[in-house]
């Protein structure tokens, strides 16, 4: 059994190594803000218990083991979130310090009954997948919003990083998942987008807003 303080550190890894695959001790520093020899004695010592790839001076990645032990920990995150959202009745904005703190629980039928009564869904409040059971993550093929064009129609998918500040901003604007947006134009100067949905002819969304909406999209121009 790994600690409390190990598994954060495992998430954290997991979410910088992702995309590209490897990180170093300074992005893990600025993540948790945590000192840098705190971090390289904590990542010698995931190394020797197998879960992380690791030489002084050179990137960080997880091993096998170690991407398995992470997105567990994520799954039960995200299981929490869903279940604090569809069941509790708790906003979008409230689930994540909660889950926080439950993700730490080590039982495997706790949150496997968790996944039943939910429906066994693939995804949290925020759109983010829900690692399965072994750990394995399903695959997005979503797009940022900001890297749409002017007449496309857009589903909003997720929200990444979904903070609690941002979340609030789009409950005030009428902005939920799955909600269908059409870009009617894009500002040159400072990359805004006019938008249409719902009953909302036109709304501004900013830059800063629209490089945290992951969307699918439906239609657009030839």
């Amino acid at each position: 059994m790994i600690s409390q303080t190990e598994e954060n550190y495992l998430k954290a890894l997991y979410s910088l190594t992702y995309l590209k695959g490897n990180a170093n001790v300074n992005e893990i520093s600025k993540r948790l803000d945590i000192k840098m020899p705190t971090v390289n004695s904590m990542m010698k010592k995931l190394a020797d218990k197998g879960f992380v790839h690791y030489e002084s001076y050179k990137p960080l990645r997880l091993t096998e083991e170690g991407k398995k032990e992470a997105a567990l920990i994520i799954r039960k995150h995200r299981l929490t979130e869903m279940y604090l959202f569809q069941k509790m009745g708790f906003a979008w904005d409230e689930v994540h310090q909660i889950a926080e703190q439950v993700e730490h629980i080590h039982s495997p039928e706790f949150f496997s009954k968790m996944d039943e009564l939910l429906g066994y869904p693939t995804v949290d409040p925020h759109g983010s997948p829900i690692p399965d059971q072994n750990g394995v993550m399903p695959l997005e093929n979503y797009v940022f919003l900001n890297t749409c064009k002017a007449g496309d129609m857009v589903t909003l998918m997720a929200v990444q990083p979904s903070s609690k500040e941002l979340l609030q901003y789009l409950t005030a604007k009428n902005l939920e998942l799955g909600t269908t947006l059409t870009i009617k134009s894009i500002e040159p100067f400072d990359e805004s987008l006019t938008v249409a949905y719902k009953d909302r002819p036109i709304e501004v969304l900013s830059s800063k807003v629209t490089a945290t909406l992951l969307v699918r999209v439906i239609t657009g121009l030839a």
